[in-house]
């Protein structure tokens, strides 16, 4: 079965615009190329595709090099926010961009519970 890019950033688009405080999502492949987007204006989706699976690649060798074990996920912290990278099961790599006002926990919550819906649209 064909993935959908349409249902995809339909999911995106709802999670964006649903889930408080979060300013944009990706779904990207492990190699880099988007799937789908909900980016802010004037980001270079291609560019913000492939830094999200190059860090996501960089980080499982890292959890591997330290004996970490699998990532569950990457989280970077800026002072004007967050980005959170989570594998999306093996063929992508799913980036949320949220305020420095997101509340973590149900951040991460919502991450999780549309992770779950990009996943069935991929099988």
């Amino acid at each position: 079965m064909a993935i959908s890019t349409e249902k995809l950033n339909m999911v995106l688009q709802q999670f964006v615009t649903a889930t408080s405080d979060v300013q944009g999502a990706a779904l990207v492949t492990p190699d880099g190329l988007p799937l789908a987007t909900s980016l802010p204006a004037g980001m270079d989706e291609e560019r913000v595709s492939a830094m999200s699976a190059a860090m996501l690649s960089l980080g499982e060798r890292i959890g591997s090099e330290l004996a970490r074990g699998g990532v569950d996920r990457i989280y970077v912290e800026g002072d004007q926010g967050y980005g959170v990278l989570t594998s999306c099961g093996e063929d992508a790599v799913f980036l949320v961009l949220a305020s420095k006002a997101a509340k973590q926990g149900v951040l991460m919550l919502e991450i999780k519970r549309t992770l779950g819906e990009l996943k069935l649209l991929m099988m």
